[in-house]
């Protein structure tokens, strides 16, 4: 095989890698490439039918403690969404909604309250 062909290939290859990420570095400057998290800024609606089957409430001093009474122990009242191992990103702002958000593992098409609550709560490893 001739060893010019190669190193051209070669340096083919190297071109388009570097020309494939120019536009994409310069979108991301731009604010062009929004996270994925972006598609689902809005608040989960408490009472679907997953939220309501969980016990999920944004603010977790408004949980039923008759149908979840895990909420009302010593133990229960130190549990949030920001604490729990299912509670993936906190700290985003929602437009007239009072506190922070995150996204939860368990509700994929929405945010949950960092002071909510579910009955799937599980605390956070480390």
């Amino acid at each position: 095989m001739n060893n010019t062909s190669g190193n051209s290939r070669r340096k083919f290859l190297k071109s388009l890698a570097v020309l494939g990420a120019v536009p994409a570095a310069a979108a991301a400057s731009r604010g062009l490439v929004q996270p994925a998290l972006a598609q689902s800024v809005a608040p989960i609606d408490e009472n679907a039918g997953n939220a309501q089957a969980l016990g999920y409430r944004h603010d977790a001093s408004q949980v039923d403690t008759a149908k979840f009474p895990r909420r009302a122990t010593e133990e229960g009242k130190k549990q949030f969404c920001s604490g729990c191992q299912l509670f993936l990103q906190g700290g985003i702002s929602i437009d007239g909604k009072e506190g922070k958000w995150g996204k939860c593992a368990l509700f994929p098409t929405g945010l949950v309250n960092e002071n909510g609550w579910c009955n799937s709560w599980v605390p956070k490893q480390g």
